[in-house]
């Protein structure tokens, strides 16, 4: 019996349209250690309440790891924005200031309100929490701000070191995998920024995240000039700054968000 549980996981689990999986296993428990560091004394004494004895790293997957349930299907599309190409920012910025529809953004703004109510109840604060600290990782993954038609760069056939793979991957895990570094150890490589950088980006409102992923993606797209290129070292020569950059980035705007609201 255990066995077939077992089959019945890992398919349903594989089965998943992958568009929705933002930065890997890695990259969320990076933004997640990197967010720790700069909580306020209160903020971790609030944030440990909710967690219990899980740490923001260790929590950050769960939103992606509840798609082998299917009762949390409904936040599927929670993970992600479709934009159109080529949209310049105040486009994007009417888009938002719209508010009609359900993706990353919206659903932000909305979790974060839920959790400025002081009588939510602790289950619900848990969920709410755990989704908004992948949802700011989320956010940062340039392709989770993609284009509809080839579902975030996932359509976007590449090879990375000769092994067939998708654009939108490459961006979740392989880069990141590439580095050859356990969570702990990347955090330690890239987590180094002056108090005014941070207070700079943690000033940005949320709007500007998701434009700053566009503008990123949108780059990153014009860079694909023929089909199923072959991406390897030089790849990742050119591209690992705006990797660890949206990394810190995420990290550090979500210890202001946490910060703002529990401390």
């Amino acid at each position: 019996m255990k066995t077939i549980k077992k089959i019945i996981f890992f398919s349903s689990f594989f089965s998943l349209p992958f568009y929705s999986f933002g930065w890997g296993v890695l990259g969320h428990r990076i933004v997640g250690q990197i967010a720790e560091s700069y909580l306020t004394p209160k903020a971790k004494t609030e944030v440990q309440k909710i967690l219990g004895d899980e740490s923001i790293a260790m929590v950050s997957n769960w939103a992606d790891f509840i798609k082998s349930d299917t009762s949390y299907s409904y936040i599927s599309s929670w993970h992600y924005i479709d934009l159109d190409p080529g949209m310049t920012k105040n486009q994007l910025q009417a888009y938002l200031d719209k508010d009609t529809v359900t993706d990353i953004y919206t659903k932000m703004n909305f979790i974060i309100k839920e959790l400025k109510n002081k009588n939510l109840p602790m289950e619900k604060k848990r969920m709410d929490l755990k989704l908004l600290i992948h949802f700011v990782g989320d956010v940062h993954q340039p392709f989770h701000v993609g284009h509809h038609d080839d579902l975030g760069g996932n359509k976007i056939k590449v090879s990375w070191f000769n092994t067939p793979t998708n654009l939108h991957a490459i961006w979740d895990e392989q880069l990141i995998n590439f580095q050859q570094l356990s969570y702990t150890e990347y955090t330690d490589a890239i987590n180094h920024t002056a108090a005014k950088q941070r207070l700079a980006w943690q000033k940005d409102p949320i709007s500007d995240w998701v434009i700053e992923s566009y503008q990123a993606a949108e780059q990153l797209y014009s860079e694909i000039k023929q089909p199923d290129p072959k991406l390897s070292y030089r790849y990742n020569f050119d591209h690992i700054h705006l990797l660890n950059e949206r990394l810190v980035k995420a990290g550090v705007r979500l210890a202001g968000l946490l910060n703002r609201l529990f401390g």
